[in-house]
């Protein structure tokens, strides 16, 4: 090899490690942007604006549960080879979008004095005591066939 072609050799290996390292710290940053003062730019400042607080209670949990399964899908993709970047660039801005819609949306519940709803009571009605005998009954029919 001339000394031109290593020179030459050097210079895009070195080109590449750069725009690798740069395109890291790029995406690192949009990672960090998550609640930031930007992160509002991705909403509609007036979304919730005629929302009672029914709706609003019921978009709060729909929003909450969007948000935890994105930031789930986000940690199982960091678990991958190469899983950050694919996290970031398939999950991060639905991410940042339902943080911020979550946000502007708890500023309205509090500006409206919204107060969460108690938890539906859970039915507790007597044991079925019929599908223990079906099951009694279906258990000893198959005792029965083992035999013969």
């Amino acid at each position: 090899m001339t000394a031109s072609m290593i020179r030459f050799i050097s210079a895009r290996r070195t080109a590449v490690a750069l725009t690798l390292v740069l395109a890291g710290a790029g995406l690192s940053g949009c990672a960090n942007m998550g609640d930031g003062p930007l992160s509002g730019a991705f909403v509609d400042p007036s979304i919730y604006d005629y929302y009672d607080c029914k709706q609003l209670e019921t978009t709060r949990k729909t929003l909450t549960d969007r948000a935890a399964q994105l930031q789930a899908l986000i940690d199982k993709a960091d678990t991958g080879f190469g899983g950050a970047v694919v996290g970031e660039v398939a999950y991060r801005n639905d991410y940042i979008t339902a943080r911020a819609q979550l946000k502007l949306l708890e500023e309205n519940w509090r500006r409206n004095k919204c107060v969460a709803s108690p938890p539906a009571p859970t039915a507790t009605s007597a044991p079925d005591h019929s599908s223990a005998k079906q099951k009694g009954a279906h258990s000893a029919a198959r005792s029965l066939e083992a035999v013969h």
